[in-house]
Parts: C-alpha cells; structure tokens; sequence
C-alpha cells in the first residue's frame, strides 16, 4: 500500500514538473542588439578583423533563440569591451589566454522580473566545442576565421542559455 502511494505521489511530480517546465522556459525576445566601438581599438589589426563583430554576433543570437523572437519580449543589448578585445587579439598573449568580454543586458517593456545585467566573457576553452569537428586545435590563432566564428558561437550560446 505504502508502495503504490509513493509510487502515484511521485508520477503526479513527474507530470506536474513536465507540464510547468515549458511554461517557466518560455522567453521571448523582442530585440538584439550588439556595439562594438572599433574606432576605440588601437590594435588596426583587431579592428580589420573584428569589422562586423556586432552584426555577426547579433545574427548568432538570433539564431540561437530559435524561434524565440517576437513582437513582444525583452531586448538584449551587449557592449563589447574593447580594450580586451584587442588585449586578446595581440599576437604575444597566445590563443589560450584569449577572451571576448561584453556587458549584457537583458529588459523587458511591461515585466521587471525579466531585467538582468552582467559582464560576460567566453574564453578560447568555452570556444572548444563549437570548432568544427577534426579542427586542429593546435593550429588555431586569434586571427583565424575558425578562432572568430567559434569565439562568436560561444558568447551567443551563453547569452541565450543564461535567458532560460
């Protein structure tokens, strides 16, 4: 008897817990928006590489909320730290010591309980998985596009992952 109980007690848990989960997940974005002010970089070859920073990493946010964007929702905005961008991208530091740091911060119009801010950074080790597979991880350089690419999928998975 004591069996079936507990047994019932913890199936109805399991479906309470399944059926509120998607409801306490649901985000929805209104807006993305990034600035990197690479007029501030004094690194000309950061500045060259990183052009489109901002749009590039907007779009792997978007991409990331898959299908979460709205009329209606919070806006993220992110300012992109500059001086430790072209910290990372001098040749001297090495690709390990490397970050992408940002300030990000998340609001809303109409719901306060959906504000958060925080300073964001992504290293080279976050950046790992989201190399393409058989990249050789020896060979990578900060100035590479394989470096870029997986340095901007890593911030926007943890821009997106921080929202759920």
């Amino acid at each position: 008897m004591f069996t079936t109980t507990a047994r019932n007690l913890l199936t109805g848990l399991v479906i309470a817990t399944a059926t509120a989960t998607p409801l306490w997940a649901e985000v929805m974005v209104r807006d993305v928006e990034v600035t990197t002010d690479l007029d501030a970089l004094q690194n000309e070859k950061a500045a060259a590489h990183y052009a489109h920073l901002s749009d590039d990493l907007e779009r792997a946010i978007i991409a990331d909320l898959d299908g979460k964007m709205g009329e209606t929702g919070s806006t993220i905005t992110i300012d992109i730290d500059e001086v430790e961008l072209a910290n990372s991208f001098q040749a001297q530091l090495g690709v390990a010591d490397s970050h992408l740091t940002g300030s990000v911060g998340v609001s809303h119009d109409s719901d306060n309980s959906k504000f958060d801010a925080y300073t964001l950074s992504v290293s080279y080790e976050d950046a790992g998985p989201f190399f393409a597979p058989g990249t050789d991880l020896t060979k990578i350089m900060t100035d590479s596009q394989e470096y870029y690419d997986a340095m901007i999928a890593a911030f926007a998975d943890h821009v997106v992952q921080k929202l759920k």
